[in-house]
């Protein structure tokens, strides 16, 4: 039988490690591409139910650009305000779809995408983009992903 009690300390256990290994990763490296592409390359093997993840980049503070990836190529260029990156990249806050086909103006790269999560990269009150991970999965992305995922984010960051 299902346990979520266990699942969601396995699950904590896991976000742990992948932290740990990022801050291996990026530990006196401070090249933003190199960082980025093991973050997301590290994210993708880490994390199971999803199709994308990658960073969207800000780029002449009106837009964001495609940055390092894993999974199927992807919209390129993203206003602020418009899906949920720019949305959130706009709101400089977290913004977890549980079905993007309820998400008003959602731009679909990867029509397998169901459900989806976007953390802005903030440093010293500066949007420098996003993290983008998308689910073929509606429903995919919980409370406690979205927490650890933020803090995955806050030790990236610090190496940018």
């Amino acid at each position: 039988m299902f346990n979520v009690e266990n699942y969601n300390k396995d699950k904590l256990g896991n976000y742990e490690l992948v932290k740990k290994q990022l801050q291996a990763l990026v530990h006196d490296e401070h090249n933003q591409i190199a960082n980025l592409s093991n973050a997301s390359a590290l994210l993708n093997q880490f994390l199971d139910r999803i199709n994308w993840v990658g960073f969207y980049l800000m780029e002449n503070d009106r837009e964001l650009v495609l940055g390092p990836f894993q999974g199927l190529p992807a919209c390129i260029r993203i206003p602020l305000g418009k899906g949920v990156c720019g949305t959130a990249a706009l709101k400089k806050e977290t913004i977890r779809v549980e079905d993007v086909n309820t998400f008003p103006g959602h731009i679909a790269c990867d029509s397998a995408s169901q459900s989806e999560i976007v953390i802005p990269l903030l440093k010293d009150g500066n949007l420098l983009g996003v993290l983008d991970i998308d689910s073929p999965e509606k429903n995919r992305f919980n409370e406690l992903d979205q927490q650890k995922l933020e803090e995955f984010v806050e030790i990236l960051v610090q190496s940018l």
